[in-house]
């Protein structure tokens, strides 16, 4: 008996004994597994404080929510306004997210943190008021967990965790922990952001003092204009960038440089500011932007061409002396919006452009005044000097000839005193050159009119052509052949700029005794097989109708094909009336 009693009380004690033991292990595992997560939150804070590029920082974030919560599912939904602009996942595969179809736009449960952004914890995610089902091909969730991201005051953004792993529910420390990353994540973004602040601001530094120096160095204002939008493009981030200036003597613009996605549609378009998303930015005298700008209701003129493309922002290019221009920036279709901080620095770039194309404007008129002024010097000495010495010295040989009495000296004589002459006209033609002034914005002689079609032509055929003329253009040829050759050359330039694809170009025109000589030669693709345009049979008309011919043939044949020559000749004796 008393050994079975003593046995029977050594043996309740034990088991006691094994009772807080096992109670110890469970405390023991849960300390442990808390300090664990403390741990894996410590390294999850450090990795997205780590890292200074803001769409790694969102992934970083993203991930290691789903890791620390254990949750099958994870999203991170960038806010702007009341709509999620942008949509990270974690746990959809490629080939789901292609079969679920677009991204939430933030209605239901995702909307609901939105419109309430406080911690939001369902263990049946369909038994919420909000909750409206999901999409075709979703997967299955039930468990959710939502918090979140404040950046400072303001909601950046919101972490949603769906799917607990072991078909349990997300519980207080789940919150609790999320709710911690949520915090430190909000400062990762705040350096992200200021990060990407200043390293833009420094880019865009860069390219405003390349810009500048540029232009007052001389170069070519259509690769000033190239330079422009490519370095608007690369640190905006845009898919298109577009530059449009006003057109001379009206309100219209025209898209100088275009570059990037389907950018073909939009060079060379002429676009009235009303009507046009460039011609907004002008009309408001600030940045504007458009999540859709495929749908914008101020984008009604022109052709459609904005296929493809979502997110727009353009800016004014404007100095104190009025607007010159917009640039156009946009983004594919499903990409962030551009934020008031993408705009501002844009529109200081654009304005400083506008500033730096005007002083080279100024630079070049002064240029050009001396020029004139050089000219004039020149003309005055020429004919000052060089017609009197050629006066005297035809004379001279005119009264040589009585003491001449072989018949080809006399014949030389002549014919040296008939070249005298032919040069004197030559160089009377030049002075007359030299000294003509623009009366009006339009230049008057033929001389100088060729010149103006040739650089203007330059701006859209990205290079200048090469100009030779030869012969007395400004006092042989009459001023109705004048706005003939006038309209001749600009369009042969304009065919060249949209259907050559050329790389060079050669304007010659020669006045051969009574006959004017036009030809316009490049080194594109060549004339079509169909045969010819409707702007070659102008020239020909043209032609036709003066008494004269128009013919084409291959050209320079040293770019993208044979090219093209395109000869037009006239009489300029008076025809004889029919």
């Amino acid at each position: 008996m008393g050994e079975g009693i003593d046995r029977d009380g050594g043996r309740l004690p034990r088991l006691r004994l094994d009772e807080l033991l096992d109670e110890l292990q469970v405390r023991i595992d849960a300390v442990r597994g808390t300090q664990n997560r403390v741990h894996s939150l410590l390294e999850a804070v450090l990795s997205v404080g780590r890292e200074l590029d803001l769409p790694q920082v969102l992934r970083q974030i993203v991930e290691s929510a789903v890791e620390l919560v254990d949750a099958e599912y994870g999203a991170l939904g960038v806010i702007e306004g009341t709509r999620l602009s942008e949509f990270l996942t974690v746990g959809v595969t490629e080939e789901q997210a292609r079969a679920i179809g677009p991204l939430p736009s933030g209605h239901g449960i995702l909307g609901e943190l939105i419109r309430h952004p406080e911690p939001l914890r369902l263990r049946e995610i369909s038994d919420h008021p909000a909750s409206y089902g999901f999409p075709p091909n979703h997967p299955p969730m039930h468990s959710f967990l939502g918090v979140p991201i404040r950046v400072r005051e303001e909601v950046f953004g919101n972490l949603y965790m769906a799917q607990k792993r072991g078909g349990s529910e997300f519980d207080a420390e789940d919150e609790t922990v999320l709710g911690t990353l949520a915090v430190a994540a909000g400062v990762a973004i705040e350096n992200a952001r200021l990060y990407k602040a200043a390293r833009d601001r420094q880019r865009w530094m860069e390219a405003n003092a390349e810009v500048v120096a540029h232009l007052l160095s001389g170069a070519a204002e259509t690769d000033v204009l190239h330079g422009i939008v490519r370095h608007a493009r690369s640190i905006a981030g845009a898919d298109l960038g577009a530059l449009a200036l006003l057109v001379e003597d009206s309100t219209d613009l025209r898209v100088m440089i275009a570059m990037g996605t389907d950018a073909q549609a939009h060079q060379g378009l002429r676009l009235p500011r009303e009507g046009s998303f460039m011609g907004a930015a002008m009309t408001a005298g600030e940045p504007i932007t458009t999540a859709e700008v495929q749908k914008d209701p101020r984008v009604t003129a022109g052709p459609p061409r904005f296929a493809g493309l979502g997110p727009a922002l353009a800016v004014p290019m404007t100095t104190d002396e009025g607007g010159r221009g917009a640039l156009l920036l946009a983004r594919e279709e499903g990409a962030p919006p551009f934020s008031a901080a993408e705009a501002a620095p844009l529109l200081a770039f654009a304005g400083q452009a506008a500033l730096a194309m005007e002083l080279a404007e100024r630079r070049r008129s002064a240029e050009q005044l001396t020029l004139l002024e050089d000219r004039d010097r020149i003309a005055r000495d020429l004919h000052d000097l060089a017609i009197q010495r050629l006066f005297a010295t035809g004379m001279t040989l005119q009264s040589a000839l009585r003491f001449v009495d072989h018949p080809q000296a006399s014949e030389r004589l002549m014919r040296a005193v008939d070249d005298l002459d032919e040069t004197i006209k030559i160089i009377r033609s030049t002075i007359f050159g030299l000294r003509a002034k623009e009366a009006e914005r339009r230049p008057q002689g033929l001389r100088s009119r060729a010149s103006a079609s040739v650089e203007q032509a330059a701006r859209t055929l990205g290079f200048t052509p090469a100009l030779h003329m030869e012969g007395l253009l400004d006092t042989e040829v009459p001023q109705p052949v004048v706005e003939d050759v006038v309209a001749v050359l600009a369009e042969a330039l304009s065919n060249i700029a949209r259907h050559a694809g050329a790389t060079a170009a050669e304007v010659a025109l020669v006045v051969t005794g009574p006959t004017l000589t036009v030809t316009v030669t490049d080194n594109g693709v060549g004339l079509p097989a169909g045969g010819r345009r409707s702007g070659l049979r102008n020239l020909a008309e043209r032609a036709e109708r003066l008494g004269g011919t128009f013919e084409t043939g291959p050209g320079l044949g040293t770019g993208a094909g044979p090219g093209t020559r395109v000869r037009w000749q006239v009489p300029l004796a008076p025809m004889a009336a029919d």
